[in-house]
């Protein structure tokens, strides 16, 4: 491999020849060789080319930046946007806590990208841009990054996760419907209760939902705070006057999202309490979800020694070894979303209540868990949708079969005859394998037409 020298503050460094990066980006890479190369997310690569573009343009408008540098960097963050340049951003997560390298990353790449741009060379000793200077002007790490998890964060859950959300919602609103008139066996403790419809089941589904979409939406509107302005500590040492609000307006203008400046920046560099409310909200949703896919699970358990109350759609053999297996792979593979999520939780729950005096130094795997948790829901949440719940069926023969035998009917004989004889009727119910009605009868202690009216489902429910 070729290189080329690359100079910081510290000195000399051999770079790949061909790469736009620079010596800080260099010294990280053989640094931290943790994990996978490049695993820093690209969402928030993306979130500083527009970061980067805002800031230039910001500082240009108020006159601390030429037009011509100010188009440059402009073009070389469209660039970035368009995944052109991808392969230039080889950085780990596991760096330094306010992402100082992959901010580097970001300059390097932007300046000598700029410079090629003019038609110049890799190899020359005097460039267009400057990654400090000019592409980092009027910022710092420790502003550039938390910005950069607020966009990618905001961005992501707008537009993928919420959507998907919306759309199981009303998938799940569509069975609750269907499945409106269907009576079947309640449960508490795992053990038979009321009954109720498997529509009124359902509809708690997709009240959950409804909730977490809310819990979600409430959140946004603190990530929509940017730090960008504050600079090293908060006090905005460096910037012009107004760049703080005149930044967050371009990156609202460029990504189309309402994004403001954040009304204290000493909070916003120094603790993520935003961070921790969406991540919150997206643990509510994997709690929820949890709930849904372990219920459909067990309705759909058998199919013949289980509760068998809905049929699941059959995907895929189940076992290596018993032919004929269908497992419910789908709830399953929700159930272990949802535990990843949650675990997720807790990482960004101790890395925001680590943030010390000015500044937060566990800023890379923050980013890196949230976007984790927004990606795997999201695609959890398609393939729960369209996999699943699209295609559940009610078995209308077992639910009725189940809600003849459930003994806690005689909870509706208890104005009538007092707890305690229904408690009796029950018990002999259940040990004769009889019907409640048939107890009854043999017992005379209502006419059929007292029991028939107790009993009366549609009364029940």
């Amino acid at each position: 491999m070729e290189f080329r020298i690359e100079k910081d503050t510290m000195g000399e460094v051999h770079v790949p020849a061909s790469k736009y990066w620079g010596a800080q980006t260099e010294r990280s890479r053989n640094n931290f060789k943790i994990g996978p190369e490049g695993s820093m997310p690209k969402e928030i690569i993306y979130a500083f080319a527009y970061l980067k573009k805002a800031a230039a343009f910001a500082n240009h408008e108020l006159g601390v930046l030429a037009i011509e540098k100010r188009d440059l960097i402009g073009a070389v963050c469209d660039e970035m946007l368009t995944g052109m340049h991808d392969g230039e951003f080889p950085l780990v997560i596991w760096q330094t806590g306010s992402g100082t390298q992959s901010n580097m990353n970001c300059n390097e790449v932007i300046a000598n990208r700029g410079h090629v741009l003019t038609g110049g060379s890799l190899l020359d000793e005097t460039k267009a841009l400057n990654p400090n200077d000019d592409v980092n002007k009027s910022q710092s790490s420790n502003d550039t990054y938390p910005t950069a998890m607020h966009i990618a964060a905001y961005k992501q859950t707008v537009e993928i996760t919420l959507p998907g959300m919306k759309h199981l919602r009303d998938v799940l609103d569509q069975k609750a419907i269907a499945f409106k008139d269907i009576v079947k066996t309640g449960r508490t403790h795992f053990m038979d209760a009321t009954p109720l419809t498997l529509g009124q089941e359902f509809s708690g589904y997709v009240a959950q939902i409804d909730y977490s979409i809310r819990c979600i939406n409430n959140a946004l509107e603190a990530v929509s705070e940017l730090a960008l302005g504050g600079t090293a500590v908060g006090t905005g040492l460096n910037t012009p006057a107004g760049y703080d609000v005149l930044v967050a307006k371009k990156i609202a203008e460029f990504t189309g999202l309402p994004f403001v400046t954040a009304k204290n920046k000493f909070e916003a560099l120094a603790a993520h309490d935003a961070l921790v409310e969406t991540h919150g909200a997206l643990k509510q949703v994997a709690v929820s979800l949890n709930k849904i896919a372990n219920d459909i699970r067990w309705m759909g358990s058998g199919p013949v020694s289980g509760l068998g109350e809905l049929k699941i759609p059959a995907l895929q053999p189940g076992s290596s070894i018993m032919p004929g297996k269908v497992n419910p792979v789908i709830p399953e593979m929700m159930m272990q979303v949802s535990a990843q999520v949650i675990g997720n939780d807790s990482t960004i729950t101790f890395s925001s209540a680590n943030g010390n005096f000015e500044l937060n130094t566990m800023l890379p795997v923050m980013a890196h868990n949230i976007l984790e948790s927004i990606s795997i829901l999201t695609t959890g949440t398609k393939t729960f949708t369209e996999k699943l719940i699209v295609g559940l069926e009610a078995n209308t023969e077992k639910l009725n079969e189940n809600i003849q035998k459930n003994s806690i009917l005689v909870t509706a004989l208890v104005p009538k005859l007092g707890y305690d004889t229904a408690a009796e009727i029950a018990k002999e119910a259940v040990a004769t394998n009889s019907t409640i009605k048939k107890v009854l009868l043999e017992k005379a202690l209502l006419s059929e037409d007292e029991i028939d009216n107790l009993l009366d489902i549609e009364k029940l429910i």
